[in-house]
């Protein structure tokens, strides 16, 4: 019986719809160091990458007129969680992402619950919220 059995891999990317493309862009790239591994002019669209997995940045069509996106009033995505090597590798990322123009810290690095994960919310220049998340065997 195939019930239970998952019928999917993994996720393939991840879309994100943004008010100003080239400021999520660099934002990805300049801040977080990933790369461009292709654009659609036409749509028009970025897709970065870390080398691991790929998220889609979609300008959306009328920036002037867009509604922000409000995680508990809208369906879809909550957060963009992405998993950071280690605590040390947070820590240096928590600093340079609150320097980044235009990024607003929701919370520094901090325990997640009870267990040993921690983590750290902002949304990037582009309005999505995103979370940066390691395991820590001594989380504080």
């Amino acid at each position: 019986m195939l019930d239970n059995i998952p019928l999917t891999v993994g996720v393939d990317h991840v879309g994100l719809a943004v008010k100003d493309l080239g400021l999520a862009r660099d934002f990805f790239c300049g801040c977080l160091g990933w790369r461009v591994v292709g654009e659609n002019q036409s749509y028009p669209a970025s897709f970065v990458s870390d080398g691991n997995g790929i998220v889609t940045l979609w300008q959306i069509e009328d920036p002037e007129s867009c509604v922000p996106f409000d995680r508990r009033r809208n369906i879809g995505l909550h957060h963009l969680a992405l998993k950071v090597v280690d605590r040390n590798a947070l820590d240096v990322l928590h600093k340079r992402v609150a320097a980044w123009p235009g990024t607003m810290i929701e919370f520094a690095p901090e325990r997640s619950g009870k267990g040993s994960k921690v983590h750290f919310m902002v949304r990037e220049p582009g309005g999505t919220r995103i979370e940066f998340a390691c395991v820590s065997p001594a989380a504080t």
